[in-house]
């Protein structure tokens, strides 16, 4: 039976702000990964709606058709990590998974520097998929185990690497956007950028991973039961899957995976794989709706079959992953129907005073969150570099790329009269807000006033919708039907600090609850199905993001809005009021 291998390491006898220096190693590898993950995503829409002509010309697809593929990418990045957990588990560890995870990902983006074929776009997309598929879980994985004894420090912990993993996405949207949108640069390069990062943090973490003593190394097999720090020996019992449950689940993700890829290939290509009906019934909704009710047999008969304690706290997790996936649903227009928004309906030229003003904004928006992570990056070094100077040069060397390219970028806007705010700039906002806000909810997290896991999800809940409100409202000029219109970024800059603030009630503080309410045993296979509701929200995301050309036809853009101004903010009402049943299920956890 696996079993978690204990190190002798006391981590929080040598710490970084209060937290284990490992926990900054793992900062700045899951930086650079988001740095190239969020670069490429704040890319990839636009580039394959840009016009087919032009100083930077994309792949001139529509709308509805970009955002499938968008959608299918996204969705499949947070399927793999079922797998990649699985195998971590398993066969590797969780650091070799991590390592695989970023060479493949490595591989993905070199694929996709050369845009100019779609072979090498698409086989950049499928390995980026799989490298995250070994990379996500794995990576938290190893966060969880290095505060087992500390499960009191462990939301705190969560947020902190959760403003890493903002602080990679708020230089790589800020970089690979501007150098990708820039006509004298180009998405080729804006894609390379993101690989070479992604390289960069593979060779920090491969040099560094001494840091975690024992953890993350392969796994061990020891009878039949596991003894865990939040498990009682009556519970450790194996609940082993039988051949029938894995050749069920086998058909689940054949049937899963298979609807997911055919989605954007019908829209892009002729090729159909379920071009049937059945009644009324097409295909493709035939097809999802059988996998989803053999997906709910599967749950239910393996849930069923666990000690009550860890039954309850196991539909405890699957309560707030079902809330979870209308929250993605709801967040991941950000990389869809919003960059569109910013992009075709949002006044972004900028002259005179108004261009003087953003830059210097800008200025401080960029200079100052760098100054601060790399403050970090020095409290790391004064802790780590003689015990880790391969390593740690490798993140200086990182640092420095990063640092000559942001001077560089301020300078060429310094430079010009006119200026065009990149339309992924506004993505920039939410890490942006991460970063600035994340150390005051770790505080409140650690506090007397932190609220119970439904409030944390019913208030995250509630600021997204009021985020979509805010684009409703400002989006009510738009006559109906509008292809392009000039709204003020006023609304766009407001739904984003709202929806910040309502995933960092939710995003890391779910990863936090799902480690505490299972056993270390089964930490990397429930993160995967934490991931799993990521994935099925990220699809309806696409889905319901394309569908912005249809709404806005039919109705308005503000109509569009409102769709998920309303169900939100219901959800988030209606989770609270489960804060009784969530209390008892999940038997005392905090």
């Amino acid at each position: 039976m696996l079993k978690s291998q204990q190190t002798e390491n006391d981590f929080f006898k040598n710490t970084v702000l209060g937290h284990p220096s490992g926990l900054f190693v793992l900062f700045f590898t899951e930086m650079w990964e988001r740095f190239s993950y969020y670069g490429m995503r704040a890319l990839l829409v636009l580039f394959l709606t840009s016009s087919i002509v032009g100083d930077n010309s994309g792949w001139g697809w529509p709308r509805e058709n970009a955002l499938a593929i968008y959608g299918s990418y996204t969705s499949l990045a947070y399927l793999t990590p079922i797998l990649g957990g699985y195998v971590a588990d398993r066969i590797i560890g969780y650091r070799w998974a991590v390592i695989v995870g970023a060479l493949l990902m490595t591989l993905g983006h070199l694929s996709m520097a050369f845009e100019f074929n779609p072979i090498f776009m698409y086989m950049g997309l499928c390995l980026l998929v799989l490298g995250n598929g070994f990379f996500k879980p794995n990576m938290t994985s190893i966060v969880a185990q290095m505060y087992e004894k500390h499960p009191e420090k462990k939301d705190g912990a969560y947020t902190i690497f959760y403003m890493g993993v903002n602080a990679g996405a708020f230089l790589g949207m800020l970089l690979c956007g501007y150098i990708g949108e820039s006509p004298d640069w180009g998405w080729s390069y804006g894609f390379g950028l993101a690989g070479i990062f992604m390289l960069l943090g593979m060779l920090q973490f491969y040099f560094t991973q001494g840091i975690f003593g024992d953890i993350g190394k392969k796994p061990v097999y020891d009878g039949e039961t596991v003894k865990s720090v939040n498990e009682s020996p009556d519970e450790a019992k194996r609940n082993p899957f039988s051949n029938f449950d894995l050749t069920l689940i086998s058909i689940i993700a054949v049937m899963g995976l298979t609807w997911v890829i055919n989605d954007p290939l019908s829209k892009i290509t002729s090729v159909n794989l379920f071009s049937f009906n059945v009644g009324n019934i097409t295909g493709n909704t035939f097809v999802i709706c059988i996998a989803l009710a053999l997906f709910l047999f599967i749950l239910v008969k393996r849930i069923i079959q666990y000690t009550p304690i860890l039954r309850d706290k196991m539909i405890a997790v699957i309560i707030l992953a079902f809330f979870t996936i209308f929250f993605w649903a709801s967040f991941e227009q950000a990389g869809g129907s919003m960059t569109i928004f910013a992009k075709d309906y949002t006044a972004r030229i900028l002259e005179g005073n108004t261009k003087i003003a953003f830059n210097i904004v800008n200025t401080l928006i960029t200079i100052v969150p760098l100054i601060i992570i790399t403050y970090v990056l020095f409290l790391l070094f004064n802790k780590t570099f003689k015990r880790f100077s391969l390593g740690n040069t490798i993140l200086a060397i990182a640092f420095l790329i990063i640092w000559s390219l942001v001077l560089f970028m301020l300078k060429e806007q310094y430079a010009t009269e006119q200026a065009e705010v990149p339309a992924t700039w506004f993505g920039v906002l939410n890490a942006l807000f991460i970063i600035t806000l994340a150390p005051l909810f770790s505080k409140i997290w650690e506090s007397k006033y932190n609220p119970f896991a439904t409030y944390k999800n019913g208030f995250g809940m509630i600021l997204l919708g009021t985020g979509f409100a805010a684009l409703a409202y400002g989006a009510s000029g738009i006559p109906q039907g509008a292809q392009t219109a000039s709204v003020s970024m006023i609304w766009l800059v407001l739904a984003y600090l709202f929806h910040t603030m309502g995933e960092l009630c939710i995003s890391p503080v779910g990863l936090s609850y799902v480690s505490k309410l299972v056993p270390g045993r089964m930490i990397a296979i429930m993160f995967g199905i934490w991931y799993l509701a990521i994935a099925i929200g990220n699809k309806i995301a696409g889905t319901m993001g394309g569908m912005i050309d249809e709404i806005t036809a039919q109705y308005s853009m503000a109509t569009f809005f409102l769709i998920f101004t309303i169900i939100p903010i219901a959800l988030g009402l209606l989770i609270m009021m489960l804060t009784p049943l969530m209390r008892k299920l999940m038997h005392g956890v905090k």
